[in-house]
C-alpha cells in the first residue's frame, strides 16, 4: 500500500458530531502551559489534515476586518462542527481544569469569528471582567516569517516585547487560551491581511452573553454600513 492510500481520510462530519473532543487538550498536542503571570496554554494539531480544504471552503466570506458572532448560515458543516467542539461543555472542563476554572462548561459562552485583520487591531489590552476564560483556534494555511499577527501574553499593557509566554502564529490547527485576571494583558503587533481565527470567550453570566450578541449585531450593522476593505 502507498504511502497516499495509508493516510486516514477524514469524513465531512453530520451536524451533531465533534471534531474533537476534551482528550485534545492533552500531550503531545499541549506545547505550553503556565500558571504565572496569568495561567495561559497553546496546543497544536487540533485538526486533521485531511479537512484543510474543506474547512478554508466552509469559512465566512466576510469582506471586512474584524470579529463577527458566529452565525450559522454562513459557515460550512466543517466550521460549524469546529464551533460545536469548542461549545461542548466536556471540552470546555478540560480547559477549565487545565487554567484553574472548575466547572467551566457550566458557564455561556459566545463565539465570534475573524477572517481579516487591519493595521490597528490587536493593541494590547486586559478583557473585561464579564469573561473568565478566552480560546483562540487559528485557521491559517501559512504565515511569513514574521512576529507580526502573532497572538502574545504579556506581563504589563507597556510593550509587546515584555512577552509572559511563547506567541502563538496564526496556522492550521494552533490554539491558544487564557484565564483572564487582573492582569491578563495580551494583543498582537500589527498585521493587515489574512488572519483566520474563531475565538470562544466563556462569560460570568447568560445576560452578558446577551448583552454582547446584541452590541455584535449592532457592531456587524455599522461595519457593514460604513467599512470598505
Amino acid at each position: 500500500m502507498s504511502a497516499s492510500a495509508a493516510v486516514a481520510v477524514q469524513p465531512t462530519p453530520r451536524e451533531n458530531e465533534f471534531l474533537f473532543g476534551p482528550e485534545i487538550l492533552s500531550e503531545p498536542n499541549i506545547a505550553f502551559m503556565q500558571k504565572e503571570p496569568f495561567p495561559f496554554l497553546t496546543a497544536k494539531n487540533f485538526l486533521p489534515d485531511s479537512l484543510r480544504a474543506e474547512i478554508a471552503a466552509d469559512f465566512p466570506k466576510y469582506t471586512r476586518p474584524g470579529f463577527f458572532p458566529m452565525d450559522a448560515k454562513e459557515c460550512g458543516p466543517t466550521v460549524r462542527a469546529i464551533v460545536r467542539s469548542l461549545e461542548n461543555p466536556a471540552f470546555a472542563n478540560r480547559l477549565g481544569e487545565l487554567l484553574g476554572v472548575p466547572n467551566l462548561g457550566s458557564l455561556p459562552s459566545i463565539v465570534t469569528i475573524r477572517k481579516w485583520s487591519k493595521e490597528t487591531d490587536g493593541r494590547i489590552h486586559n478583557d473585561g471582567r464579564v469573561k473568565v476564560v478566552t480560546g483562540l483556534l487559528y485557521l491559517n494555511e501559512t504565515w511569513p516569517d514574521t512576529s507580526d499577527g502573532c497572538f502574545r501574553v504579556l506581563t504589563d499593557s507597556e510593550s509587546f516585547d515584555h512577552m509572559a509566554g511563547p506567541e502563538v502564529k496564526p496556522l492550521y490547527g494552533y490554539f491558544g487560551a487564557f484565564r483572564r485576571t487582573e492582569n491578563s494583558w495580551h494583543g498582537h503587533l500589527p498585521f493587515t491581511g489574512e488572519r483566520r481565527v474563531i475565538q470562544i470567550a466563556w462569560l460570568t453570566s447568560m445576560e452578558e452573553k446577551l448583552r454582547k450578541e446584541k452590541r455584535g449585531r449592532f457592531t456587524r450593522l455599522l461595519k457593514s454600513l460604513f467599512t470598505r476593505r
